[in-house]
């Protein structure tokens, strides 16, 4: 039986989830301050407790989601690079583990949105024909190596 993947993402991936999960918080947030303004200055009767309730759930959200998921979804995440397959173990409340055959690889990319830009960042999409796999938040040398690297394994196979 194989053992889990050896290698990790830098730690500094958690401050880059941390921030991108802070932007989806504050736009959740704009639920509860529309509906008190709606309520408050278009005089809309609805209740006030259902104002606070739904602000505690986006406090609560924002508690997990920003302080607690970033470094437990860090603490799963590991990658391998064999010469025949890629293994990928990811996940917080389900553990999944992926593999796929260099065989079926048919490109390999580096994404970088403009948070990944900023802390000079990228990640590694591996495209077969069923579905895309995500190595995210590597470092963008160490992004441009693995990308390099899976690319050439891939032509080898596919050569074979």
């Amino acid at each position: 039986m194989r053992g889990q993947p050896q290698l990790r993402l830098p730690r500094k991936a958690i401050n880059v989830w941390r921030l991108q999960h802070a932007i989806d918080t504050l736009l959740l947030a704009l639920v509860p301050i529309g509906y008190y303004f709606a309520q408050r200055y278009i005089f809309l009767s609805f209740y006030d407790w259902l104002t606070w309730w739904l602000a505690g759930a986006v406090v609560v959200y924002g508690i997990v989601r920003i302080g607690i998921w970033p470094l437990v979804q860090w603490r799963r995440f590991r990658y391998e690079i064999f010469d025949d397959e890629i293994d990928i173990q990811q996940g917080v409340l389900v553990v999944r583990r992926t593999l796929v055959p260099m065989v079926r690889v048919q490109h390999v990319d580096t994404e970088q949105g403009p948070i990944l830009r900023r802390y000079k960042m990228a990640t590694v999409s591996i495209t077969t024909a069923a579905t895309t796999h995500r190595i995210p938040t590597l470092f963008l040398n160490d992004a441009d190596s693995l990308r390099d690297q899976i690319s050439k394994l891939a032509a080898v196979h596919e050569d074979e």
